[in-house]
């Protein structure tokens, strides 16, 4: 009893009441127990967005907080407008020392933002099928371009594949630095166990692109087939980030069984003329007809070749047939050192035709997969 009546009096509920000062009342409603102790008053009611509790990742680390400032390179860093990379603005921009930098123009911004796509995260091996009904349409000098355009740009692994079964000649738009072929790369499979291995059998260009060239022996009777073809895809797919097909002309040699069952997308190439544009659209036709009606969804055309001026053919209505067939459209227009049919260096061309094949690898690029480990870090 000597407690509670202690705390009675540090509560001062029992005093005279003629002697007592006027207390203020109590802000608290709570009924009293019957042994004269008060209940303590509710706790406050929780805020609203404490009932939308978002749980973190179980892949992602909990960071315990801290009363420090964050020391990320973003905070401690003042952000630099990007110093302008070409035109006016560049000369400017070197004339004032470096001093006056009005930015990046929308061209150079619109580049940037396609080198930036092409530049996607890549989870496995992304193969591409460059394929056309009719031959002479440029379909060779696109793979090496467009797969030497991924290697300038993204600095990893890409190989062209010569799929040709009748004298390819994809090889010969690099320079040669071995003779070997996909033949004597399928007899030595067994003993191929690293990357340095598998570059003793191809030729690179100063793109980076390699280049692993088809089978020229007269000699040799037997194609190469739709066997020789997995075989190759699974050997290279190990090593290499980007696989690039040059398929022959036609669509009913033996290998395009197993090009078009492994491709990931392809790239149907037609050329600005009349018959060039009734090819490439009859290849989509056989592909329809021939269940690939997923492929030809996922496809992009490109018209090859495209001059200034190109005499009575509506290249718009060109444009316009093939983009509702397909996933995107890309015009590469005419340029002389493409033409000359030899090894292609990328800094010959002109500044037109290098941005539409930047632009050719942005479509292809914004067709790669998001792999699991990718999705769960970005």
């Amino acid at each position: 009893m000597t407690d509670v009546t202690t705390v009675f009096r540090a509560e001062q509920r029992f005093a005279d009441p003629a002697t007592a000062t006027p207390q203020p009342e109590p802000d608290w409603l709570a009924p009293t127990p019957p042994i004269g102790i008060p209940m303590d008053p509710l706790p406050p009611a929780a805020p609203l967005f404490n009932q939308y509790v978002v749980e973190q990742p179980t892949y992602r680390p909990a960071v315990p907080s801290t009363p420090y400032p964050d020391l990320s390179t973003s905070a401690l860093l003042r952000q630099v407008k990007r110093p302008p990379s070409d035109g006016w603005r560049k000369w400017l921009y070197v004339l004032s020392g470096k001093l006056i930098n009005v930015g990046e123009g929308p061209h150079a911004a619109r580049r940037n933002s396609l080198i930036a796509q092409v530049n996607r995260p890549l989870a496995g091996c992304y193969k591409v099928a460059v394929l056309s009904l009719k031959g002479g349409v440029g379909k060779t000098t696109i793979t090496a371009a467009l797969g030497g355009t991924f290697a300038s740009i993204r600095g990893d692994r890409v190989v062209a594949v010569d799929a040709n079964p009748d004298h390819g000649t994809l090889s010969q738009k690099v320079p040669l630095e071995t003779p070997a072929t996909v033949r004597h790369l399928l007899r030595d499979a067994d003993g191929i166990e690293r990357y340095s291995d598998v570059r003793g059998y191809t030729s690179q260009g100063p793109s980076r692109l390699e280049v692993l060239a088809s089978d020229n022996d007269p000699t040799v009777s037997e194609a190469f087939g739709s066997e020789d073809f997995d075989r190759t895809l699974t050997l290279l797919e190990r090593f290499y980030s980007l696989v690039l097909t040059d398929c022959g002309p036609g669509l009913l040699h033996s290998a395009m069984k197993s090009v078009l069952k492994q491709a990931d997308t392809l790239i149907v190439v037609s050329s600005g003329s009349v018959d060039g544009a009734r090819s490439a659209s009859a290849t989509l036709d056989w592909l329809d007809a021939h269940g690939h009606e997923d492929l030809v969804r996922r496809s992009v055309c490109v018209v090859n070749g495209v001059r200034p001026r190109n005499g009575k053919v509506d290249m718009q209505k060109v444009v316009d047939h093939f983009s509702r067939r397909c996933r995107a459209v890309c015009v590469v227009p005419f340029d002389p050192h493409l033409e000359d049919g030899a090894e292609i260096e990328l800094d010959r061309l002109k500044p037109n035709t290098r941005e539409a094949l930047i632009q050719l690898a942005a479509l292809v690029a914004d067709g790669f997969p998001a792999g699991d480990a990718i999705e769960r870090f970005s």
